[in-house]
This record gives structure tokens, sequence and C-alpha cells, in this order.
């Protein structure tokens, strides 16, 4: 595969490829620029497409650029919403960007990459240096974004802080002097932006290129935590693995595609086969990337166990009967799963009971107040598909 054919795999929309394989054909190292603002602890799997694509770069011998927008999550980002991003504090950000990077180097080579925050150059700016940047974009041009058309139409209010994060974002371009900004399809404008303030401040505009948005586990919206549709770098291995197994069949091979990099050649072999034989190599592959790949075959074991053969898992969250009724002398199913710990309340708790989700020694029970009797040996309720608990005397 040649050098740009390479580059453009997978990604959606291309902007100044020709001036990029120029400067690729006098040998240029490039400077590769994805900024990720840490306003949640957690990266997930549709960060992986993006980081994926740097990693491509960084292979290539180019430099890579991580940049943390310390700065800018503080602003909020509002490419995609409807409605205003909540505001962190400092204090929480830096948190959240030390999380970040521990993850990130599941997937980057830590020793090629280069870590920029967006705090070095703009916590020294005045307010007048604001004002001069504000000058770079007109009100006609932001109303162009779909996102903030959409909100004025819906006279949902839009601040002007929001305006000007696609300034802040794209001075970021004109600081790095990057030559290439990767970043989801929402990102589009943001980066557009980058490149027309490199060219007022007289620098080589930056190649811009998006990669598709991965669909979350509901196969539908794309994934995000807000949605609740997502898979996490920091998934413990059963978590992960359990997840990716119930995605919709029509949506794994994307993430074949987008994950894994697997091309078109590969997905027809693999739609050749059952697809839950290609989900479960789905599955492992990707599990093996964040754990060790000997986790993520334990995990397929365990899953054909339980799933398969409709066996009990062999590790299971154990209880103590006596923990259990110490306080009042007494417990029912609901107060066991409660502390568990698996659920974040009783009200999800005696939800997923009365809705028929909750079996004792295989048998589903669907009063929240069946009271939990002291085992002869042990009792394992099953929570869902993939919450086990072992009560025990």
């Amino acid at each position: 595969m040649g050098g740009m054919e390479k580059i453009l795999r997978n990604v959606e929309s291309a902007i100044g490829t020709e001036d990029l394989e120029n400067r690729i054909a006098k040998g240029k190292t490039l400077k590769v620029k994805f900024g990720v603002d840490p306003t949640r602890p957690d990266l997930t799997f549709g960060h992986l497409v993006v980081f994926n694509k740097l990693r491509q770069f960084q292979e290539s011998g180019h430099e890579a650029i991580l940049l943390i927008g310390d700065y800018t999550a503080q602003i909020g980002d509002p490419s995609g919403r409807s409605d205003l991003r909540p505001i962190l504090t400092k204090e929480q950000v830096e948190k959240n960007a030390t999380t970040y990077l521990s993850q990130a180097f599941k997937i980057l080579d830590e020793s090629k990459t280069t870590i920029r925050r967006n705090s070095e150059w703009f916590e020294d700016m005045g307010f007048s240096d604001c004002l001069q940047l504000a000058r770079k974009m007109t009100v006609a041009r932001m109303m162009e974004r779909d996102d903030f058309s959409k909100r004025f139409n819906n006279n949902n209010p839009i601040s002007i802080v929001e305006f000007l994060y696609p300034l802040v974002q794209g001075y970021d371009s004109v600081m790095l002097e990057s030559d290439v900004e990767i970043g989801g399809s929402d990102q589009l404008f943001n980066m557009l932006v980058g490149r027309s303030l490199q060219k007022e401040n007289g620098q080589p505009e930056q190649a811009v290129l998006t990669l598709p948005l991965l669909v979350g586990l509901d196969g539908k919206k794309k994934m995000s935590k807000s949605y609740d549709n997502y898979i996490a770098f920091n998934d413990d291995p059963k978590e992960m693995f359990g997840k990716i197994m119930s995605i919709p069949d029509h949506a794994m091979w994307s993430y074949f595609e987008l994950l894994l990099e697997k091309d078109s050649g590969d997905i027809q072999e693999l739609k050749s086969i059952h697809p839950m034989v290609a989900k479960k190599a789905l599955a492992v592959a990707l599990t093996g990337i964040f754990h060790e790949s000997q986790i993520a075959e334990n995990e397929l074991q365990q899953f054909e166990k339980v799933f398969s053969k409709n066996e009990n898992p062999d590790e299971m969250l154990e209880l103590k009967w006596g923990d259990l009724i110490k306080e009042k002398g007494s417990a029912t199913l609901l107060e066991a799963l409660f502390m568990s710990d698996m659920f974040k309340s009783k009200g999800d708790v005696r939800r997923i009971i009365q809705q028929g989700g909750v079996r004792i020694n295989k048998e589903q029970i669907s009063d929240p107040f069946h009271g939990i009797d002291k085992p002869n040996s042990f009792i394992v309720i099953q929570a869902g598909k993939r919450k086990f608990i072992k009560i025990v005397p």
C-alpha cells in the first residue's frame, strides 16, 4: 500500500492532501496533531479510531503530537452538542489528563510521542490577545456550523465562549505549527479554522483528516459516555469482552475495520463464517490489545462456559450469607444484589428483578423482596447476562 493510500485509509474526509503529499515527497517529518479535552476520566473505543491513525503516522517516522486540551476542557467543546457543557474545575481537568496519558500509551509509543498542553500558551494570554483572536472570525462563519445553527433555530442558548472554542482549537495548530490535524468527523469545522488561522499567520496550512465516529453498543448512536453505550480503555477484561459480545452483528464490521484496521478482503472473509464466531474473534483481539492475550483467551473460555454451555463462570463475586443478614437478621434479593456494588442504586436493582433479568440457581425470580435463605453449600444469583454473585454460608 502506497504512502498516501495508507494515510487515507479509513479517513472520512481529507482537505489539503496535495500539499501534504508534496511535503512527504520532500522528506519532511510531519507534525501530526491530535487534541483531546480531558472532560471525563476514561478514553473510549471511539478515541481508538483516531489513536490508530496517529500511531500509523508515528510508525512511519512522523512526529505524533498528543495535545491535552487542559485549557479548552474548561471551556467545553460545543461540537455535536444541543446544550451547554458543564464547566470543569482546573483540578478535575488535571486529574482526568493524568489518566488520559496512561491510557493513551496503551496504543501509542510513549518514547515517540510529544505531549503538549494548550495551557502552555493560553494561560499567558491577556484579554487584548483574546480580542485580537476573536477578530479572526465572523458570526456568519460560526453559524455555518450545523450544531450552532440548529441551536439558534430552536432558541437554545449559545454562549460567546462556545463561539470562541473553534478559534481556541485552531490557535493550537498555529502554536504547534502542525502539518496534519486528525480527529473525529464532528471536529471538521474546528480543524478548518486551524487552517484559516495558520494561513493568516503566514504558516503552511495543515492537512485535515477526519475519521468516522464509531457506533456504540446500541448499534445506532455514536459511542459516547453520555449515551452510556461505550467501551472504555480502562474496562476490566470481563466487562470489555462482554460489552464487545453484546454489540449487534451489523455493527461489528465497523469495529473490525476501524479498531482492528482490517481491509475489505479480510472483512469479506469474516462475513463468510458464523457471526458468533466472528464476534468472538473480535472480542479476543480487542480485549488482547488492552490486556494480556492469555487473559483475553480466558475470557473467551468463561464466556463460552456461561452462554454456550449454560454453566456458571469459574470466578464470581462471593458474599457471605452472615454478612447479608447481620443488620436485620434476614436479607432480600434486592438487598443482596445492592450489597454487591454492581448497581448504581436500589432502583436499578428493583428494575432488573421486576423485568425478569435475575435468576437464583437458574430459576427466574421477579420479586425484589424474595428472601435469601442460608445456603447448604452456596447459591448463585445471576443478574442480566454478565453479573454473577455467589452466596456462601
